[in-house]
C-alpha cells in the first residue's frame, strides 16, 4: 500500500467525514452503503484496484456503478426512439418541422452562398 494514498484518506476522513454517515465534498455529498455480493466478485474488485485500475475501492465501484446507470439510461432512450419510430403522430410531426425548418435552411444557404 503507498504511503500517499493512506494519508490522502486519512486527511479526507478528517475532512469531510459527518458524523451522521455521510460524506461531503466540493460539489457533492457521498452516503455510505452496504451491499451483499459474491467473494469472487469482491476478491476481483480488490486484485484490479491494487493493480490500479482506480484509485481506492469506492472510486472503482462508484466508476462501475455510474457506467451501469449511463448504460441503462441509454437503454431507456433508444426504446423510446425505437417507440417513436413507430408512432405516425410522431413521425408526422417530424416531418412537418423538417418542412418548415427547411424553408429556413434554404434562406441560409442563400444568404451565404
Amino acid at each position: 500500500m503507498r504511503v500517499g494514498w493512506v494519508v490522502s484518506i486519512v486527511i479526507f476522513t478528517i475532512l469531510f467525514y459527518n458524523t451522521n454517515g455521510t460524506v461531503t465534498m466540493p460539489g457533492r455529498k457521498l452516503r455510505k452503503v452496504t451491499y451483499s455480493l459474491p467473494e469472487a466478485l469482491l476478491d476481483d474488485v480488490r486484485t484490479v484496484v491494487r493493480d490500479g485500475a482506480a484509485p481506492s475501492y469506492s472510486a472503482f465501484v462508484e466508476e462501475a456503478l455510474a457506467v451501469s446507470v449511463r448504460r441503462a439510461h441509454e437503454e431507456q432512450l433508444s426504446e423510446a426512439f425505437r417507440s417513436a419510430a413507430d408512432d405516425p403522430e410522431f413521425l408526422a410531426d417530424v416531418h412537418n418541422a423538417l418542412r418548415y425548418f427547411s424553408d429556413i435552411d434554404d434562406g441560409l444557404e442563400r444568404n451565404n452562398g
